[in-house]
């Protein structure tokens, strides 16, 4: 299976699981270039095909633009791959249920159940405002780019306050199954907290559950799933 393959499969199932709706995109670095990385022409995520991908160097201009139009936010990748060499993928999304957690100071995420382990790891709060005031809220510049790959540091994710989050991964698949936990973690989280009201607790996972987990967490199955069922539907697409 190809790589442009298993990023058009990473586009359509983060959709597919809302974590992404319109907007949002996912990269994947070159293995044989790693100072290049993929990523889809400006199009909503359940319609990218195999044609739609484009090729960009980590400044995040494309390489052949063929005349389409890119992500304004592209700088989110590039500038990420600069910063964290052992990063191979990079999502950013609008899930919904995660926004919430970026606006609320005393409200943080932490991993509440064993699939979103790697929450446990940190996951830093990026206000675009620290680097610009008076913004539209995206990551047009590079600039940006370079603060919120600041702000993820070494984390596995980072929310964006009033927008989003990215989450990242050694892998493809490691950085997909992030970004649909994570979206699980946060509805999951705010449904314990309103059961446990203002006075009660709710019982976190610990630092030792946390490495216990993380330390083979790859969803392997969750994957194969993903790709399984995409891979049937991209066949009778073409059909």
């Amino acid at each position: 299976m190809s790589l442009i393959e298993d990023l058009v499969i990473s586009y359509r199932t983060l959709a597919e699981e809302g974590v992404i709706d319109a907007y949002g995109h996912v990269s994947v670095r070159l293995e044989t270039n790693p100072n290049r990385y993929l990523m889809a022409r400006q199009l909503a995520p359940e319609l990218v095909t195999g044609d739609d991908i484009l090729e960009f160097d980590l400044d995040s201009n494309p390489i052949d633009p063929k005349g389409r139009k890119f992500y304004n936010e592209r700088y989110i990748h590039g500038e990420i791959f600069k910063a964290r060499t052992e990063v191979m993928a990079v999502v950013h999304n609008h899930a919904p249920a995660v926004v919430p957690f970026s606006c609320t100071a005393r409200s943080t995420l932490k991993p509440i159940y064993h699939m979103s382990a790697f929450i446990g790891l940190g996951v830093p709060n990026w206000d675009i405002r620290d680097a610009q005031k008076g913004s539209d809220m995206l990551v047009r510049t590079p600039y940006l780019g370079q603060s919120l790959a600041k702000k993820l540091g070494k984390h596995p994710a980072v929310l964006m306050r009033g927008h989003g989050s990215t989450c990242v991964g050694e892998n493809l698949q490691r950085a997909v199954g992030r970004s649909v936990y994570l979206e699980q973690n946060a509805r999951m989280q705010f449904q314990a907290m309103m059961i446990a009201g203002p006075r009660g607790k709710v019982n976190y996972m610990d630092a030792q559950e946390v490495a216990a987990n993380v330390s083979w967490q790859n969803y392997d199955r969750s994957w194969n799933l993903w790709r399984t069922r995409w891979l049937a539907r991209l066949k009778a697409e073409k059909a």
